[in-house]
């Protein structure tokens, strides 16, 4: 069973528009997918083979000529060179649009490629896991409360939702030694595998928090450096996502504390030790089900034409805000909570820092206001405060 990816139209369009098109994404995310049946007429070929990497890095010209345009190479980071030879052949005919499609699981090394051979020649964007919106297009979701457990902890991986009878755990206990040994390797120097994944997964119950990265450090037994590098090399390869704060002041975004969270809830809950039945009664189930939330924000924010951007909030006082969606002058603000029906303190949180920035911030305002729950029936409260699940999360960019 094959999903239609939102994102596919939208490529479609770019790649009218631009010679070349980069997408990345971390592994198994349906990139190789969506791009073959994107670009239909496309010739296809993959980097992953070792011996077309090493013929595309040794005699890129010759291979250039035995795969012509329109192209799409796979994992095209395993042979920097030929980024040289694509820029040779767009600047030929820099009015041929869509000839070039090229896509990466390591967005450091493929960026760098792009940025020094290609840079104003391509327009590159980011494939995520399924979203709820996708795969509801073609399998039931049971959006009850006491379904949620068990759709996210199984997570978002496409092959997960082609294939239902593949065992979850099976399925990320292989992807996790899949990536450690093929990425991790290559991207790192990495002394211990076995150090790293310790360090993944302390990652992981950090998830949902403040990134400190001395504790993190210390708790692994490595330097302050070494989990600074390998955090690098967790975003580059599309595992896990730092979201910044928001101040009025554009310069503290830069220097104060982000939060990290593990982008897919399931490989999130593997990593934690947990699946649907004991998701449910786990004190971690509140951090698991907001990595979830912001997920599909993040996902349904990137297929817009103008994407907004995407903070939390925190202020000295210790009020905090889950997300903030800005769009132009405007935060609509978001807050998350594992509960059916939240009561009044999700409310009470978005009301008090709706009125702290209506009053001190001189260049943005307040939105609407919302609150992600379990709830079955999206509903309006008095206070105008928006109580949707995840499934309706598209309200937010109506």
């Amino acid at each position: 069973m094959d999903f239609a990816r939102l994102l596919s139209s939208r490529l479609q369009s770019l790649a009218s528009l631009f010679p070349a098109l980069v997408l990345t994404g971390a592994r198994q995310a349906g990139k190789t997918t969506l791009l073959r049946a994107a670009f239909p007429g496309h010739r296809y070929v993959s980097l992953d083979l070792p011996s077309m990497a090493e013929q595309a890095e040794l005699n890129p010209g010759d291979f250039l000529s035995a795969w012509p345009p329109p192209l799409l190479i796979d994992e095209v980071q395993y042979a920097p060179a030929l980024f040289r030879h694509l820029k040779i052949l767009v600047d030929e005919d820099r009015d041929a649009n869509g000839r070039f499609i090229l896509t990466g699981s390591q967005s450091f090394p493929l960026m760098k490629g792009v940025a020094d051979s290609l840079a104003g020649r391509c327009v590159w964007k980011e494939l995520e896991n399924l979203s709820l919106e996708e795969i509801a297009g073609t399998t039931p979701i049971d959006i009850a409360p006491a379904g949620w457990p068990a759709l996210v902890a199984r997570g978002f991986f496409p092959e997960l939702w082609k294939r239902p009878a593949l065992p979850t755990r099976e399925f990320l206990s292989s992807y996790v030694a899949t990536y450690l040994e093929r990425d991790v390797r290559q991207i790192l120097n990495v002394g211990s595998l076995r150090d790293f994944e310790r360090f993944l997964r302390l990652l992981a119950i950090r998830s949902g928090n403040l990134l400190n990265k001395s504790d993190l450090a210390r708790d692994t037994g490595i330097s302050v450096k070494a989990a600074g590098d390998w955090i690098s090399v967790l975003e580059a390869s599309g595992q896990i996502v730092l979201l910044e704060p928001w101040f009025e002041n554009l310069g503290k975004r830069a220097v104060k504390t982000p939060k990290v969270f593990v982008r897919d809830s399931g490989l999130l809950s593997f990593l934690l030790g947990l699946d649907g039945p004991s998701l449910a009664g786990s004190p971690l189930r509140g951090q698991v089900w907001e990595s979830f939330v912001v997920a599909e924000i993040r996902k349904c924010n990137s297929m817009r034409a103008v994407p907004g951007k995407l903070w939390f909030y925190r202020d000295q006082g210790g009020r905090e805000v889950d997300l903030l969606l800005e769009r132009g002058a405007v935060l609509d603000l978001v807050e998350v909570k594992w509960a059916e029906n939240p009561g009044e303190d999700g409310a009470a949180a978005l009301a008090a820092i709706e009125k702290a920035m209506s009053a001190h911030s001189p260049t943005s305002r307040p939105g609407r206001k919302w609150l992600l729950c379990r709830t079955p029936t999206p509903y309006t409260r008095a206070d105008g405060v928006r109580v949707l699940n995840p499934l309706q999360i598209g309200e937010l960019f109506a």
